[in-house]
């Protein structure tokens, strides 16, 4: 191991936005839960079972591309709708409108509450950079350059795949490797010699169907057994700690 905590072959590091760099995640989450409450609860009435922000959250909606959120989880409950058009009103009932929907919530949580980023892995990324090692940011956001710009980080990513450039693509997302593929071929590296920093077991999944060198689970709300069983060669609750382990 170097004094990254990394194998000695990785010479480039894939990093996840929301949960890994910023603390996004809970505000997702919340965007998420105010969605859907109120949907079901326009269809099924008071007695509707409520989306849980941690294990239907967990399980269905984090990490992938904002329609496949919808799809999973509506899906979960045996629910169907019409796909829509990506320029659907957020009150349309159909996979597009609600994923609108979330991503006004989401923007206005953001625009109220601001984003922080976690400065360990702000830390870390700059000491990957300082070693020479490539970075990519790696996201199904495609809020995900104005959300880098508003902590000052932009510029620590030679490479950005995100929902904007998956849709340009037409890269599958998370759970599917196609996004961290890409970003290591935009890198000049093989999957093999790129590392994938992840918190969301979507990502974990994606990182080890790709076959990558080497998977990080960032444990953020006491996950680590599950990221584990989706594929995390190590999981650790902040970057910081991955110096300290080399």
């Amino acid at each position: 191991m170097t004094e990254l905590g990394l194998p000695k072959e990785i010479l480039a590091c894939l990093f996840d936005l929301d949960g890994v760099i910023t603390k996004t995640a809970v505000v997702h989450a919340a965007a998420w839960k105010r969605t859907f409450d109120d949907f079901l609860r326009q269809r099924d009435g008071e007695g509707f079972r409520p989306f849980d922000d941690k294990a239907d959250y967990d399980e269905y909606v984090d990490g992938r591309p904002r329609a496949d959120g919808v799809r999973t989880f509506l899906a979960s409950r045996g629910i169907e709708l019409p796909e829509g058009a990506p320029e659907d009103p957020p009150d349309r009932s159909t996979v597009q409108g609600l994923g609108n929907r979330k991503n006004d919530l989401l923007l206005e949580l953001i625009r109220s509450d601001g984003v922080e980023a976690y400065d360990g892995t702000l830390r870390y990324i700059e000491a990957v950079r300082a070693s020479g090692l490539r970075t990519a940011v790696v996201s199904s956001s495609t809020n995900c350059r104005d959300i880098l710009r508003s902590v000052g980080a932009e510029s620590l990513f030679d490479v950005r795949i995100d929902g904007v450039v998956a849709a340009e693509r037409r890269l599958p997302g998370k759970p599917h490797p196609d996004t961290f593929l890409a970003a290591a071929r935009d890198l000049g590296v093989e999957a093999a010699e790129s590392a994938v920093f992840e918190d969301a077991l979507a990502g974990m999944d994606a990182g080890r169907s790709g076959h990558f060198g080497y998977v990080v689970g960032v444990d953020r709300v006491g996950q680590g057994a599950a990221l584990r069983a989706h594929g995390a060669d190590i999981v650790v609750r902040d970057l910081a700690e991955l110096g300290e382990r080399a």
